[in-house]
């Protein structure tokens, strides 16, 4: 007999400064005293984002005024098996309010100061470590020296998660702009993820993996031994198997008309909205055409956020 799922609304209240809110779980429920993120039970036909903005209203004492629909994540307690949808959250009205004897706590991504967390939980906060740009190399492109000077002169503004991938280069190539890529990337903050050579990603200590489509559906199980992975896709299959895989993102796309795919329809947002609002229990972001600006217009169709073809962003 297949255990009933219970469908939960979960909220991520964040600042502007990415900072998230997690509550106690009051005395007398199961796992009391652990921290999760504020929600509860869909009611008979309520959608989830109803129960989440009644539920918050509830228990916090807020409004919601601004959510969009993030991850879906299935998780298996000792007494239930839950369907969690989770909303970030980025505008309310009205105070926080302890109105169910909670303790709250804002924390910083990658840096969290309270526990125990929720079992269901390791998995979100793992995604909301993940930034809301992603870097597609172009080395190609400019050339491997003034790529370098580009990426040299981001990571003097902030840190950047670079995804090195060069299809045009041998393995040689790759190897050499890797390590040069790498040692700026050491220096000044930042992750660098290469792209299919699996076992040059373990020799050199590189932070992670991206796997092409073509390796994707190759795949029985998640590569071991690096940070973080993740996967390009097309469709709604090829997200089933980035998600069976336990990996950490997916890129969807392309979205938009791009110059690298000329003879290829795009996706458009509806389609990528809906392969998105399929649920899927990683960050999915979208490609293709995408510009800073497109941040926002992106998370509001179920996006993690944008991947872009180059390190220097306008």
């Amino acid at each position: 007999m297949t255990a009933k799922i219970v469908n939960v609304a979960a909220g991520i209240l964040q600042q502007n400064d990415g900072r998230f809110l997690l509550a106690s779980r009051p005395a007398g429920k199961p796992y009391a005293g652990y921290w999760e993120f504020p929600g509860g039970k869909l009611e008979a036909g309520e959608t989830a984002f109803a129960a989440l903005k009644r539920e918050l209203l509830e228990e916090l004492g807020v409004q919601v005024t601004a959510a969009t629909p993030w991850i879906v994540q299935t998780f298996t307690y000792p007494h239930a098996t839950v369907r969690l949808h989770f909303f970030r959250v980025t505008t309310w009205q009205g105070t926080l309010q302890p109105l169910e004897g909670q303790s709250f706590a804002w924390q910083t991504p990658g840096a969290l100061n309270v526990s125990p967390i929720l079992p269901a939980n390791g998995p979100i906060l793992r995604g909301l470590a993940q930034p809301a740009v992603l870097a597609f190399s172009n080395a190609a492109e400019l050339g491997e020296a003034e790529f370098l000077r580009k990426l040299e002169e981001r990571l003097e503004c902030a840190p950047v998660r670079l995804i090195l991938r060069e299809p045009l280069l041998n393995l040689q190539q790759y190897t050499h702009l890797a390590e040069q890529a790498l040692t700026l990337i050491r220096q000044r903050g930042g992750t660098l993820i290469l792209h299919h050579h699996a076992e040059l990603a373990h020799q050199l200590n590189a932070d992670g993996l991206h796997l092409p489509a073509r390796d994707l559906s190759r795949m029985k199980q998640r590569p071991r031994g690096l940070d973080w992975i993740g996967a390009s896709v097309h469709n709604a299959a090829e997200l089933e198997i980035a998600s069976a895989l336990g990996l950490d993102y997916a890129v969807l796309g392309h979205v938009a008309p791009t110059s690298s795919h000329p003879n290829s329809p795009p996706l458009g947002w509806e389609t990528f909205a809906q392969i998105v609002s399929q649920g899927w229990p990683l960050p999915v972001y979208a490609i293709g055409g995408m510009r800073l600006s497109d941040i926002e217009h992106a998370q509001q169709h179920g996006a993690h956020g944008i991947a872009m073809l180059r390190i220097y962003w306008e």
